[in-house]
């Protein structure tokens, strides 16, 4: 039998693959649905059809609008994870246009910590929860040209680093860092059989698929309402084959089942 990938919170060391029995329900592998940049989409349509399916989903929150912070309350309190984004989501100049500010060659790995460190401060109140993961914004690493993740790992400010890659060892149960860990988005027009394959590449393979949405029916990137519902309904109807939970939860649970 294949291992199953087991996500532990130690960031201090690599982690090796479970026992699927080991898995609630005894499922096969693991499905963590996340959600980036704190949409009006995703409050409207995402944790709506989440809810309905009887599933719970991670949302990485950057450039919260105070207008909808009663809403990602209510997100919290409804039991779908909340994650740091950072504040101002600073990507390479180069992929993303914005302010020069709020660029990542503007930072320093000290400054981009510190911001992190500011927005665990917004997420701890509206959700009260101490700790929280990270997602790194367009999957960049770097803040001033430095790689930040060794000093994030060293600061204890996040349980995790999720990244924007997936390989086909990631869905086979290889050994993840903690601060590497792996998630695969998809483009505008993605099917949903196109997004239930990847949640079966996992269940096959033994490992954890992590899905990156952003928009859902709307904003940017998005994945249509029809093609997210469909995937939904597939995961509610296939315990068996992968146990669906808020990427903090697949961690935790990897970690107590060694």
């Amino acid at each position: 039998m294949k291992a199953l990938l087991a996500i532990v919170i130690s960031l201090a060391c690599g982690i090796t693959a479970a026992n699927a029995a080991q898995w609630p329900n005894g499922a096969k592998a693991a499905v963590a649905l996340t959600y980036d940049d704190a949409l009006a989409s995703q409050l409207d349509n995402a944790v709506p059809a989440l809810d309905a399916a009887g599933l719970k989903g991670s949302f990485f929150l950057s450039g919260v609008k105070a207008a909808d912070i009663p809403r990602w309350r209510a997100v919290a309190a409804g039991g779908h994870e909340l994650a740091n984004h950072t504040i101002f989501h600073a990507c390479p100049a180069a992929s993303f246009p914005a302010d020069p500010r709020y660029v990542a060659e503007a930072y320093t790995p000290a400054s981009l910590l510190k911001e992190i460190e500011q927005q665990n401060v917004l997420l701890t109140a509206i959700d009260g929860k101490a700790r929280h993961g990270f997602a790194t914004p367009c999957g960049a690493s770097k803040a001033g040209g430095v790689d930040y993740l060794e000093a994030l790992r060293a600061s204890n400010l996040v349980t995790y680093a999720r990244g924007v890659v997936t390989t086909p060892q990631d869905l086979a149960g290889a050994k993840i860092d903690p601060m590497h860990v792996p998630s695969r988005g998809f483009p505008e027009g993605v099917t949903g059989a196109q997004l239930i394959d990847f949640a079966k590449s996992a269940a096959a393979g033994g490992g954890v698929a992590v899905f990156l949405f952003h928009g859902v029916g709307g904003d940017y990137l998005q994945v249509s309402n029809p093609a997210h519902r469909e995937l939904l309904a597939w995961l509610k109807a296939n315990p068996k084959e992968v146990w669906v939970a808020p990427l903090q939860e697949v961690m935790d649970w990897a970690a107590a089942h060694p």
